[in-house]
This record gives C-alpha cells, sequence and structure tokens, in this order.
C-alpha cells in the first residue's frame, strides 16, 4: 500500500514547462537546467550552449577542410578518380546552366535595351549584357545552381556511404576516407565551377545578343564592338574567374562536410543536404559582397 502511494505521489510531480531539449551537432547532451532556474536563465543558457556549439562545429569545419588539403595527393596522383567525379559534379551540371544563361542573357538584353533606349544608349546594350554577367551573375548564379545541383548531391552521397556504414569499412581495412572519397570530390568542385561560370557567361552574352540584335534590331557591329572595347580581362574577366575559384571551394568545402558530418540516418542525410544548399548559398553572396568590395573600390 505504501509503495502504491509512493508512485502515484512521485507520477504526479509536474516537470518544468520551460525544459530545453538537447541540440542537434555534436552529439553532446545539452545543459541540465535546474526546475528553479527562471525563464530568463533558461533563455540565455540555451543561447550560450548554442553559440558554443556552432564555434566548436566551425572549428571542426576548418580542421577537417585542413585534413582534406593534407589528404589530396592521393585525389591529384590518381588523378581518374578527380576526373570521374569532375563528369559527376561538372558534366552532369552543363544542361542546367547553359539553359540558365541562356534565359539570364535573354532577360539581361530586354530589361537592358528598354533602359538605354530611355538615354539614347540602346547602341551599348553588348557592354550592359557583358559587364553584368561577367563580373556579378556569371560566377554568382551558375555558384548558386551549382550548389543546388552539385552541392546536394555531394552531400547526398557522402552521407549515404557514412550512412551505409561504406566509411567504417575504408577505415577497418586501412583505406584512409579522406584521401579516397572526399578529397576527389572537393577538387572536382573546385575545377568545375570556373568552368561551369564561363560557360554560363559565354551563353548568356549570346542570349543577349539574341534579343538585342536578332529580336529588337540592335546594331550588330555596335553590340560586339562596343564589347570588345569596353570589357577589361584583368578588370572585368580576371576577377569573375577569381570569383567562381572561391565560389568553387566554399561550396565543395560544405558539401563534403556536411555529408561526413551527417547523422548516420536517412532523417541525417536529409538535413545535411539541406544544410549544404542553405549555406552554400549565404557563403556565395556574403563573399560576393566581400569579394566585390575589394576588387572593384578603385573603379
Amino acid at each position: 500500500m505504501v509503495d502504491g502511494q509512493k508512485s502515484k505521489s512521485a507520477a504526479n510531480v509536474k516537470k518544468p514547462r520551460n525544459s530545453l531539449a538537447s541540440p542537434r551537432g555534436t552529439g553532446r547532451c545539452g545543459p541540465k537546467l535546474a526546475p528553479g532556474k527562471s525563464l530568463l536563465a533558461q533563455v540565455l543558457t540555451h543561447f550560450g550552449h548554442t553559440v558554443t556549439d556552432r564555434l566548436w562545429r566551425l572549428g571542426f569545419a576548418a580542421h577537417f577542410f585542413l585534413a582534406v588539403l593534407l589528404n589530396s595527393g592521393t585525389a591529384l596522383r590518381r588523378f581518374q578518380l578527380t576526373i570521374r567525379e569532375i563528369y559527376f559534379s561538372g558534366a552532369l551540371s552543363i544542361i542546367i546552366i547553359l539553359v540558365s544563361g541562356l534565359f539570364v542573357g535573354m532577360v539581361l538584353g530586354l530589361q537592358g535595351y528598354d533602359t538605354l533606349e530611355r538615354y539614347g544608349s540602346s547602341e551599348a546594350l553588348g557592354v550592359l549584357v557583358s559587364l553584368s554577367l561577367v563580373r556579378e551573375l556569371g560566377p554568382v548564379v551558375s555558384g548558386l545552381l551549382f550548389a543546388s545541383r552539385a552541392g546536394a548531391a555531394i552531400t547526398a552521397e557522402i552521407g549515404l556511404m557514412k550512412a551505409t556504414e561504406q566509411i567504417s569499412a575504408m577505415e577497418m581495412m586501412a583505406v584512409n576516407p579522406i584521401a579516397r572519397v572526399v578529397a576527389p570530390r572537393f577538387w572536382a568542385g573546385v575545377i568545375s565551377m570556373p568552368l561551369l561560370a564561363a560557360l554560363f557567361s559565354a551563353m548568356g552574352i549570346f542570349g543577349g545578343y539574341l534579343v538585342g540584335v536578332k529580336l529588337i534590331g540592335v546594331d550588330a557591329g555596335s553590340f560586339w564592338a562596343q564589347m570588345q572595347a569596353t570589357v577589361d580581362f584583368r578588370e572585368d574577366i580576371l576577377n569573375g574567374v577569381i570569383k567562381s575559384f572561391v565560389f568553387g571551394i566554399l561550396i565543395s568545402w560544405i558539401a563534403v562536410f556536411e555529408g561526413y558530418d551527417a547523422d548516420p540516418t536517412a532523417e541525417g542525410v536529409s538535413r545535411a543536404t539541406t544544410r549544404t544548399v542553405v549555406t552554400s548559398s549565404l557563403s556565395i553572396l556574403a563573399a560576393d559582397f566581400i569579394l566585390t568590395a575589394f576588387m572593384f573600390r578603385g573603379a
């Protein structure tokens, strides 16, 4: 009888309403909050734990990036591994890059002509289209498309290998998974991204030519002559290549890290894929602002 009363009284004990669940990430447990803590103390404790966890994760990502660089010898010596990943990441992304670049260039041609016509400068349409694509839209839009298509695929592939214990099997067979799996995919993304950005810009210029010259009737000689006279190789083309190269490093780093760090479950892989697309997109936009501030501040 006494035991029944004790169990009943224990069941009637109310749990604190503001108890916080452990945040996801490193597998560490969240802070154990005392029932008597105020709401403000619990919020501050949770905020501090979240910041600490994010800083720890950023440090682990930096350490992982260094490990990829140090273990890139296999990917460079056995370059056929990287070539296969270039085909998977770059060649299979060409269609979406070319189609998107064509339509972006056509939209620029329509919008640019309407704006330039108001000021009597419709012959400078080629300059507007080329500079917009080479400086900004080419690297940025192709980077966003590359992150959505190839980056997400890389994360899902590595995450699935981890979920099916293929990574663990490689470690048991004394095969370094970073050198064999991660590094070839990283360098494939770094190599593919500048090439895809160049194709995007070239197709965009062609789309602007179709709309401006063939559809609207801008003089073809003026379209190409002013473009050649205005677009500078060092100030415009080279800076666009540098941007696309930096974007390729960011996207590939985020993709392989999220896949390698994903929880070995279906839900964990799906969350890692989503984080890859979101984090890569935000990183591209932030890096674009920083690079533009350094490159064109004296222009």
